[in-house]
């Protein structure tokens, strides 16, 4: 516990507890974490007990298994020394000999600590997608973020150069992807620009959530930036010859979204081996264009080809500022200047195919390099399908699960060891029509296939067919095709040669609005039976809506060209679930404005409903809860801390469950069912966990299988959850045909509740009183982050009555009313002597009347 230790500990908690603790001046993401420089630690403030809290976890706080023994103490050194000394001296725990004299003896003091990032060490390709600010490192501007209280105010970034919808492309040759590599350049597809190109060691800093899990940042690019275009439209207006931005202007003066379809039109990515095509149309002209780099004598001129079909409108493209050094070769365009810009302009009916050389005023082999170079060839011959780049097949076991509890669960190992350093954090999987094959995508931008789903299978075939997207959150498969829900559009993968890898990345929809917010994922993906598609996208985090769809869920019609906000109100809404009769069931996260995790029984053509955040985008004026839609269910923290997609059991082989509603648990890693009835027009139900379902990972998606009827699960450990002993994980979930141990429906009324249980009750022990117990609580919806319980009160059970069906009970409850949370605790027999043992965690908005 010395400087050195201080130094390594101050590294590792501002890239990892900050994000949940914050610091004095900036609150951390999750308020009740603790806030050492005024708390008092309840695990103990000694070293050995801060040791144990990061080493076994305590609350919500998951066990820090990634961290060396050295590791944890460097860090609560410099929990000690920062702020518990300095701001809350009085909880200051002195060592002392006596005190290290009680301490457990050891031998070893654990391994050499070594600086784990996986996110740089990842090959992702040689194109990556995310929002990036470029940045000059030696003369960009500090990175500034506004302080609290909450809602943090605005920042004013209508200086910073955002690429929203950024693609970085790799330019010098290489093995390890665009992250190790030396020279870039990155097109917006928001406005169709080149938005700068950069050299240097590094990349990006690698700065967010689902990268280093940095929270409140972006990334932004690491070395010399060569030049840059400002946000803005890359091309000019067909019909006019102006570069006006028309996009939705938001509070801040800043623009988002893409530019209006008739304006220009971004149609996908090519990748042909090393060849990174960008397909597009301005006003009725098709464009092909790769970005290239030209080198000599240790000088980058960065270049770009396009091949552009004739239209009738006059064309003019945003090449560069006026300082920079611009070239160009081919036929049917020409350079000019104006407003302070480098212009490159195609004349009516020309087809152009040019070659433009670009790079900074330093810069002193420009004209040889643009003499020398071959002029602009043909890019036709890469939108057909090239070599596969990710050729290999790897094979990993499947273990089979236990048979002895209500469900089995097999372990479909991932490939864990392979070439590219993949971490297989899982977001979202389908399947492919045949039965033997599923698709999943990960937060990191990949897409897997793995075949040998078949029973009686002990191996699996693993390959990757697609990387560099933009946090994957949701994949489908429609018509044999898979579409896969991003942060910036969603992609439809082409296999253009037929050798199972995407070649073309088509952008089946791109109406997302990104800003440089790190809290508005897409997440989830569903179709209905017309054929339309769903998302949920995010609010910001302790801020206020930026753009209309912050919070929203998001319908995208079957062809693509449209998308509409179908209800708004949502602040962290992990995926989305399709009911038979085509409403929606939508969950959210405890928060600012959300007293607890929710979930939301969204009806049809519910446009102007509103489900609770006040800071998602246009709330009511009204604060109070009459102006929110009621969640179905408020579900406490105690029974789910981050409640992720929700799915209808569709399987003979689940027996008495089929039919169920489950909801899948990212923050404990479990599954539960939830138990529900419509009654006078409102949903309302409860949650229970199933027991024996505990993953290694959280829970993100699930779908059952068409042909086995087995549910198969994807998981991950990239935000805040207590399952994380593995980055990723795929799990196929059985019904081993055990005894029921739960209730399968819960109905109130007047009187009490009533639990039907699958499995036939002994009737001494269901209708003894004693074998339940009964709570309730409100929450108190603020904008603070979370509520307490209030009003807890333990009810009455004063007589239980067991139905002729001998498997439901009656509970009356004494007092009973409508309530934001009630738990039932029972611990029955079965007359099979099988033990019933659990707890129902409801919520009550209204009563039926008792016969």
């Amino acid at each position: 516990m010395d400087g050195e230790g201080y130094s390594d500990g101050a590294k590792i908690y501002n890239s990892n507890c900050i994000n949940c603790h914050g610091t004095p001046d900036l609150e951390g993401s999750l308020p009740t974490a603790s806030k050492f420089w005024q708390q008092s630690l309840k695990s103990g403030s000694d070293p050995y007990s801060m040791y144990q809290t990061i080493s076994k976890g305590f609350g919500a706080m998951p066990p820090q298994l990634s961290l060396t023994p050295k590791q944890k103490y460097n860090v609560l050194t410099y929990i000690r020394e920062q702020y518990i000394r300095k701001g809350n001296p009085e909880d200051y725990f002195t060592i002392t000999p006596g005190y290290l004299s009680t301490l457990p003896a050891g031998s070893l003091t654990g391994p050499d600590s070594e600086e784990n990032q996986p996110w740089s060490e990842q090959d992702y390709g040689n194109f990556f997608s995310n929002t990036i600010e470029l940045v000059d490192s030696e003369t960009g501007p500090e990175r500034y973020h506004s302080p609290g209280p909450v809602p943090y105010a605005d920042e004013d970034y209508s200086k910073n150069n955002f690429a929203y919808k950024g693609i970085a492309v790799r330019l010098d040759e290489g093995e390890g992807g665009v992250a190790k590599g030396n020279s870039w350049m990155i097109f917006d597809h928001d406005v169709l620009r080149v938005a700068g190109g950069w050299t240097g060691e590094g990349f990006i800093d690698w700065n967010a959530i689902l990268l280093n899990e940095q929270h409140e940042t972006y990334p932004r690019t690491v070395g010399k930036l060569h030049f840059e275009t400002p946000v803005g439209p890359g091309w000019a207006n067909p019909k006019n010859g102006s570069f006006e931005d028309p996009r939705y202007t938001a509070r801040d003066g800043r623009k988002f979204g893409p530019l209006p379809r008739e304006w220009a039109d971004y149609n996908g990515l090519y990748h042909h081996e090393e060849h990174i095509v960008f397909s597009y149309s301005v006003g009725k002209a098709n464009i092909l264009e790769e970005l290239g780099r030209e080198h000599k004598n240790g000088q980058t001129i960065f270049t770009r080809t396009l091949n552009i079909s004739p239209t009738s409108d006059i064309l003019k493209m945003r090449v560069a500022p006026a300082q920079t050094k611009v070239g160009i070769k081919g036929k049917g365009a020409s350079l000019s200047t104006e407003n302070g810009f480098v212009i490159m302009t195609i004349a009516k009916s020309q087809k152009a195919n040019v070659k433009l050389f670009i790079a900074n005023a330093e810069n002193t082999v420009m004209d040889e390099v643009v003499r020398a170079s071959s002029g602009p060839e043909s890019l036709q011959k890469y939108t057909s399908g090239g070599k596969a780049h990710y050729p290999e097949v790897l094979t990993t076991s499947i273990i089979k699960g236990s048979e002895d509890k209500l469900l089995a669960i097999d372990q479909l190992t991932p490939p864990f060891d392979n070439p590219w350093n993949c971490q297989m954090k899982f977001s979202g999987i389908d399947f492919i029509p045949g039965g033997d094959e599923a698709v999943l995508c990960t937060t990191d931008g990949d897409i897997w296939s793995v075949k040998g789903l078949s029973e009686g299978n002990m191996f699996l075939k693993w390959r990757r067919i697609g990387a560099g997207l933009f946090q994957p959150l949701g994949i489908k498969v429609i018509d044999g095709l898979i579409y896969v829900s991003c942060r910036d559009q969603i992609v439809r993968l082409q296999d253009l040669n037929g050798d199972g890898e995407t070649d073309f990345y088509e952008s089946f929809n791109h109406d997302h609005q990104v800003t440089d917010h790190f809290h508005e994922f897409a997440m989830g993906l569903q179709t209905d039976s017309q054929g339309n598609l769903y998302y949920a996208k995010s609010g910001r985090h302790a801020r206020e809506a930026l753009i209309p769809q912050h919070g929203t869920l998001i319908k995208v019609s079957k062809d693509g060209k449209e998308s509409k906000v179908i209800a708004s109100g949502f602040r962290a809404a992990n995926g989305v679930c399709i009911n038979p009769d085509g409403s929606f069931l939508v969950t959210d996260q405890e928060g600012y404005w959300n007293p607890a995790n929710r979930i939301n029984w969204v009806q049809a053509g519910a446009e102007d409903k509103f489900y609770g955040n006040m800071w998602s985008y246009n709330p009511p004026k009204d604060t109070t809860r009459l102006a929110m839609e009621k969640p179905m269910v408020w579900v406490d923290m105690e029974f789910d801390r981050s409640p992720s997609e929700l799915l209808w059991v569709d399987s003979e082989k689940w027996g008495a469950m089929n039919g169920s509603l489950l909801s899948f648990s990212y923050g404990y890693g479990k599954i539960q069912m939830v138990l529900h009835e419509q009654l006078n027009g409102q949903a309302q139900g409860g949650v229970i966990d199933i027991p024996g379902t505990k993953f290694y990972t959280g829970v993100m998606r699930g779908r059952f299988h068409p042909t086995d009827e087995h549910l198969y699960l994807c998981g991950m450990a990239a935000w805040s959850t207590s399952s994380n002993v593995r980055p990723g994980d795929l799990y196929r979930v059985r019904y081993t045909g055990n005894p029921i141990p739960m209730p399968i429906e819960m109905h109130a009324t007047d009187k009490g509740m009533t639990l039907k249980f699958a499995e036939k009750l002994d009737p001494k022990s269901a209708t003894q009183i004693t074998n339940y117990e009964v709570n309730t609580w409100n929450f108190i919806r603020s904008s603070d982050y979370g509520s307490e319980r209030y009003d807890v009160t333990k009810r009455e059970v004063s007589k239980v009555a067991l139905q002729a069906d001998a498997m439901t009970v009656d509970l009356v409850i004494e007092g009973i009313q409508p309530v934001d949370a009630m738990t039932i605790t029972y611990s029955l027999n079965s007359t099979a002597g099988v033990a019933l043992q659990g707890t129902v965690q409801s919520t009550l908005h209204t009563l039926a009347k008792s016969n």
